[in-house]
């Protein structure tokens, strides 16, 4: 109040008027900020209340009859057995073509296809953000 008189304006927040902020000493008005309930703290020392638990490493499978035979630790469920392997013709052809070294670099590829040109354009966004990077605007 004594701000707006020195300085002869209302100050303004957020678009509204000074006057018509709502104030929390008005009696019709009764302002309450709710908390969530305080965590309980549990016995043990240090912690926040959160029961922690040890963690563990996976079992290691050391069985080579059973390594060949099934597809270890790749079952997404807590129980249940691994994952038995397949033979071959089941699986699709494309599996056995995939590249599992580091990708091809550009000289590698043909000029013919598909993947050469993705790859090239992505070296030029590469090249084009590396040079953009220093502009002032």
């Amino acid at each position: 109040m004594a701000a707006r008189c020195l300085f002869g304006a209302a100050r303004t927040w957020a678009g509204w008027p000074a006057r018509q902020l709502p104030d929390p000493a008005d009696p019709g008005r009764l302002l309450v900020r709710d908390y969530a309930k305080k965590a309980v703290v549990k016995g043990g020392r240090g912690g926040k209340g959160a029961v922690s638990e040890a963690l563990k490493d996976p079992e290691v499978c050391t069985d080579p009859v059973r390594l060949s035979t099934h597809a270890m630790g790749v079952n997404i469920y807590k129980d249940g057995p691994d994952v038995a392997l397949r033979p071959d013709a089941e699986y699709p052809e494309w599996l056995f073509q995939m590249n599992l070294g580091p990708p091809k670099t550009l000289e590698e590829l043909d000029p013919e296809t598909r993947e050469y040109w993705r790859l090239l354009r992505k070296h030029n966004i590469w090249r084009h953000n590396r040079l953009s990077k220093n502009q002032k605007f």
